[in-house]
């Protein structure tokens, strides 16, 4: 048995089915990592979607920001861009809403032996073990019976910060934040939102979440997508697996047990489908 860590697919499911292919990905024996934000902005999300959902146990998939705004769209907790969403066939489908129920009983992160998966990142002052603790808080309202009173307050980017005397849904919110947008932050773990480049645009008294000092988390190998300009990164406590597929970079795959990289290029695949 195999496990395949893959960065963000965003829709690019052709792109997907090359890379499972150029890994002999056998779904009976192996199994996939996803590291979040399945759909969105790509051309063919629905098929994403039904993909992953097909797998079963085969797969196993945290939750990204693109994939929790699909929910809030869905609900009505957020306006459609528009532009660059690749959102609508979803929302066209017949199997729309099994589809997104089963996508909000995926978790935020997901920890087994020494990894810990996350789409974007954790907090410096968060350990794995409270980490695991407050991403079951956010999966219970997104499982829960109030769920759409959730997602109606689930964005914004404020806290930017973690306390831990934070309640309802501003506590909630600031797990989402870290865990599904987070790149830069500073030393005492406040995040910004607003820089999204590599790493030499880091706003002043800010660092990636990953290199401050005393990180909680250090001890264990983080396996994150997300932060496209950053690209893919191999490091003894680190996967960064967003290589840009999206923007014609590459889609990336890391067996677990040997970290053997597996790349496809995404340059003359899938074209990217923004209006610009």
């Amino acid at each position: 048995m195999a496990t395949y860590a893959i960065g963000d697919i965003q829709g690019c499911f052709d792109s997907l089915q090359q890379l499972l292919a150029k890994c002999a990905f056998d779904p009976v024996h192996d199994r996939l990592w996803l590291v979040g934000d399945l759909v969105n902005r790509g051309p063919r999300s629905l098929e994403t979607l039904r993909f992953v959902k097909s797998l079963g146990k085969a797969a196993l998939t945290v939750l990204g920001n693109h994939d929790l705004y699909l929910l809030m769209v869905a609900e009505g907790g957020a306006k459609a861009r528009g532009k660059d969403d690749t959102l609508q066939p979803i929302l066209d489908a017949p199997d729309c809403a099994e589809l997104l129920d089963w996508l909000r009983q995926q978790p935020l992160c997901h920890v087994e032996d020494d990894y810990c998966m996350v789409h974007a990142g954790l907090l410096p002052q968060w350990s794995i073990k409270k980490a695991r603790k407050l991403a079951r808080e956010v999966e219970a309202a997104l499982q829960g019976e109030q769920y759409r009173e959730f997602i109606a307050n689930m964005w914004g980017s404020q806290p930017d910060r973690w306390s831990d005397d934070l309640e309802g849904w501003p506590r909630l919110r600031a797990v989402v934040n870290a865990m599904t947008r987070m790149r830069f932050c500073s030393a005492d773990g406040v995040m910004d939102f607003k820089v999204k480049g590599e790493l030499a645009r880091a706003p002043a008294g800010y660092m990636p979440w990953f290199e401050v000092p005393g990180r909680k988390s250090a001890k264990s190998v983080l396996v994150t997508g997300h932060w496209s300009a950053l690209g893919f990164r191999l490091s003894d406590n680190m996967l960064a697996l967003d290589s840009g597929c999206l923007w014609g970079g590459h889609l990336t795959a890391v067996r677990l047990e040997d970290r053997q990289v597996f790349q496809i290029d995404c340059a003359a695949g899938e074209s990217v489908v923004l209006v610009k």
